[in-house]
């Protein structure tokens, strides 16, 4: 990124952590929200025989977290494109 300039590179960085934060907070939303914080309320809900508060604690917030990586790659891969720093082959 050495071709960038002060105020782009410091712009970058500022998205590419506010990216992160918003991914983080999604995912401690899912994984303590679902898992921890509501789990009573979803235990109500019954998918393929497990209460839901179960599965979020046990896969919820794994499927999650796998999703998030995804969607971050892409997005920093958009992000690198818009301000031409992504690698080339």
């Amino acid at each position: 990124m050495s071709h960038l300039s002060e105020s782009r590179a410091k712009e970058y960085w500022r998205r590419n952590k506010l990216l992160m934060l918003k991914l983080a907070s999604v995912w401690f939303i899912v994984s303590f929200g679902g898992g921890v914080l509501l789990v009573d309320v979803l235990n109500h809900i019954q998918v393929g025989g497990y209460k839901l508060g179960f599965w979020f604690a046990q896969q919820g917030s794994i499927y999650t977290f796998i999703a998030l990586i995804f969607y971050y790659a892409r997005a920093m891969h958009k992000l690198d494109q818009a301000f031409d720093v992504e690698e080339r082959n």
